[in-house]
């Protein structure tokens, strides 16, 4: 899905984040508690979403993929004011955002790989979880009729059953 995953043979240093845009996230982070940083999608790769600074308030960073980014971006902010007011989201568990279509959340099985503004935030040990959210249907991406069998939305861990 991503370079890094795409060119393992590459070294991480070859990957750090310039330093203007880490203190551009670094500030959004102080201002406003965390920032989305959004990954454009290319030719077969969807586009898609995380946060970085959920991680110093004690909860995972959160994630989304195959999301337009104004979508993206929308989604990750609802989702991470409620994970700040509620508690964080626990894989397995379903939630029903305002305006949303409804998400699960998937624990992310190497959040160090898709984070990387997060990762130079906070280190390679943060947490993540995806938020899967359901087709127009209702259904999710582990249903064979998920988006008519299109797909678009890839989950990057193991669903909690």
């Amino acid at each position: 899905m991503c370079q890094m995953c795409e060119e393992p043979e590459r070294s991480g240093p070859q990957y750090l984040i310039e330093p203007l845009y880490l203190t551009e996230a670094l500030d959004q982070i102080r201002e406003y508690g965390w920032c989305v940083q959004g990954v454009l999608g290319t030719g077969s790769r969807p586009s898609w979403a995380y946060t970085a600074g959920l991680t110093a308030q004690g909860m995972p960073e959160l994630a989304v993929t195959g999301l337009p980014p104004y979508q993206a971006v929308y989604l990750l902010d609802v989702a991470a004011e409620h994970a700040l007011q509620t508690g964080p989201p626990i894989p397995g568990q379903q939630w029903l955002l305002p305006r949303l279509p409804r998400v699960e959340a998937v624990r992310i099985s190497t959040p160090a790989v898709h984070l990387d503004v997060a990762v130079s935030c906070y280190g390679e040990e943060i947490q993540a979880v995806q938020l899967v959210y359901a087709d127009p249907e209702g259904r999710f991406p582990w249903s064979p009729h998920y988006n008519l069998g299109l797909g678009g939305q890839p989950v990057l861990g193991v669903r909690d059953a």
